[in-house]
């Protein structure tokens, strides 16, 4: 109860900020939304070109496909290893550490309070492009409350993807190099870029065991109704397997990470 009283707290806080710098807030999504309105037009443009579809996904499927990307994107932005850079080097992560809550709750609840003024944001911008291309895609209810429910359960496991990635930064100063890497990795695995299912078949098979297809292309494929209830069950299981794993070892290597940070600074 201590725990979620103090996300509480410290998800006020984040929304508190984000709150004051609205404008701010708005030119991001605006900036993370001109990606995925390019892959829509590009794909859409490709699959009327080629008969209708391309690899199992029609012309309207590409469409909704990106619009639904968008939610997605805007709410799994998680907390880049670059910050890690500046909180080790100058000496601000030790203003942390003497609090009782404990860092990654503290950076969890803060980008969980962002999302409330992200999505307020997102929804009007949405509306905008479902008007301007008019997909023809008609979830159920159940496929909504999946896929929102699908996003959030995304943002936390990107989330501990980015933070246990940041940690790196106590070993070495190239974390942003390490980073970069991940990111290409997350570009082409994720269906960030494209759908899986127009990449190769290993790449398909690869996506299938890292973490990066479902933070992103396994809650879209629900709501466009790519994946029916056992697929959607089967993607909640390697959401929660993947935070499961990851969280014990982003336990063990911060502990590690502490250790040498005190060893240093002494």
């Amino acid at each position: 109860m201590r725990l979620a009283n103090a996300y509480w707290v410290q998800a006020r806080l984040g929304l508190q900020a984000q709150m004051q710098y609205r404008v701010a807030s708005l030119f991001s999504i605006l900036g993370f939304i001109i990606e995925p309105v390019v892959y829509l037009v590009v794909w859409r443009t490709i699959a009327t070109a080629q008969g209708g579809a391309i690899a199992g996904y029609t012309a309207d499927e590409f469409v909704a496909y990106y619009i639904a990307w968008t939610l997605v994107r805007v709410t799994n932005i998680g907390l880049t290893p670059y910050v890690w850079d500046g909180r080790i080097q100058q000496g601000r992560i030790n203003d942390h550490l003497t609090t009782p809550l404990h860092l990654f709750h503290r950076d969890l609840a803060s980008f969980a309070g962002w999302k409330p003024v992200w999505i307020a944001w997102w929804i009007p911008l949405a509306s905008l492009l479902v008007l301007v291309f008019q997909p023809q895609i008609r979830p159920s209810l159940w496929q909504i409350l999946a896929f929102f429910g699908a996003v959030i359960t995304g943002f936390v496991l990107r989330f501990i993807v980015l933070w246990v990635l940041g940690l790196t930064a106590f070993w070495t100063t190239r974390a942003s190099a390490l980073f970069e890497i991940v990111t290409t990795a997350e570009l082409l695995l994720s269906g960030r870029l494209v759908p899986l299912e127009l990449m190769p078949p290993w790449v398909q098979t690869l996506a299938n065991w890292l973490p990066f297809k479902w933070t992103f292309q396994g809650p879209i494929e629900v709501v466009i109704g790519k994946t029916d209830a056992a697929g959607t069950a089967a993607m909640f299981g390697y959401q929660f397997l993947w935070i499961a794993a990851l969280g014990v070892l982003t336990a063990v290597v911060w502990k590690r990470a502490i250790r040498r940070y005190s060893a240093v600074g002494s």
